[in-house]
């Protein structure tokens, strides 16, 4: 089991990047993530390949929609070669409000949108290695123009492997069918990976013949552990708190009724709608929490991620923030564990 790290700075945003970068590449870390909230996903992953050597570099994610698929392809291209091979384009749809208020671009059949978008990366890129001509024509996208001006040529590692995120089945389908991984969103239990995820990639990958097991999974973990009782009450409440917040959205009621928890998820959307959100927390009981985040002492938390994912999630990242030089004994100790020699 690999274990990455989100690439997350505080304050100024690039100035702190390589030195996170290479310090999670020395302790161990797999990969590094950057997500796509306050900040552009792909601009930290340029500073940190060049503070690095063997670490990957992904996007958790990408807006695919607020981007049209040439830009998203010549960036790719771009970090791949910078990085030697070493990046991971992670897309998301985003939600519609997001996309088309936020970002003032089309929306709609996102499943479809999605698949149209990666099939164009793909045309596009293999027009830069081979220099041959374009013709990509969707029902969302045409790609059909590239003159030798606007080509970038061939890279040393064009393969660039793509994920996607979603929770519901139908783009877990779709990673089955065309994709190298899928991310399952934190709020998760392996009851819903077990049950939801991997079956609906495993029938994606019926459909075009493929191995599902050739579908990376990847995820981010909330996690409950402290130095102290205190820290750890701290810790298990704000947890707690986030459980709550995404069990309140639609979108997640499905990893809610894995468990026959979905008339809980439908109050605690009819508290977010009056905006009651101090009660909220209340509706997740110690039990839901235990199926929701892995909770052990800073020594037991890499033992604990290794008998929960090993054989079911391939990459893992804690709901943590890295920082050099904080705590680097227990994320040391952590990544030893995941790759079996703690």
């Amino acid at each position: 089991m690999k274990l990455d790290a989100g690439l997350v700075v505080e304050g100024k945003h690039l100035p702190g990047i390589g030195e996170v970068a290479s310090a999670a590449e020395t302790l161990g870390f797999d990969g590094l993530w950057t997500s796509e909230t306050k900040h552009d996903s792909f601009l930290p992953l340029a500073v940190a390949a060049g503070s690095t050597r063997r670490i990957d570099l992904g996007t958790s994610i990408a807006i695919a929609f607020s981007r049209s698929p040439m830009v998203t392809a010549q960036i790719s291209w771009d970090l791949q070669d910078l990085s030697g091979g070493r990046f991971i384009l992670g897309l998301g749809t985003q939600v519609k409000a997001h996309v088309t208020r936020r970002f003032s671009m089309p929306w709609d059949r996102p499943a479809a949108r999605l698949k149209d978008y990666i099939l164009a990366l793909r045309a596009i890129w293999e027009s830069f290695q081979t220099e041959g001509p374009l013709n990509h024509e969707g029902e969302f996208y045409r790609h059909t123009l590239m003159t030798p001006f606007f080509n970038p040529g061939p890279i040393e590692h064009p393969g660039i492997p793509i994920y996607i995120a979603g929770v519901n089945t139908r783009l877990a389908t779709l990673a089955g069918e065309l994709c190298d991984g899928f991310h399952v969103h934190p709020f998760h239990s392996p009851e819903y990976v077990e049950q939801v995820v991997k079956p609906a990639i495993a029938e994606g990958a019926g459909k075009e013949g493929r191995d599902p097991e050739d579908v990376e999974l990847a995820t981010s973990v909330f996690v409950v552990t402290g130095e102290n009782k205190k820290e750890t009450e701290d810790q298990r409440e704000k947890m707690r708190a986030q459980a709550a917040f995404y069990a309140s959205t639609p979108t997640y009621r499905t990893v809610l009724d894995v468990h026959g928890w979905g008339e809980i998820g439908e109050k605690l959307g009819e508290l977010a709608r009056n905006k009651r959100w101090d009660e909220m927390p209340n509706q997740i009981t110690d039990e839901m929490l235990r199926a929701f985040v892995v909770e052990a002492a800073p020594d037991e938390v890499g033992p604990a991620l290794k008998e929960r994912y090993e054989g079911l999630i391939d990459r893992v990242a804690l709901y943590l923030p890295f920082v050099p030089s904080e705590k680097d004994e227990f994320w040391r100790a952590t990544i030893e564990s995941a790759h079996g020699s703690g």
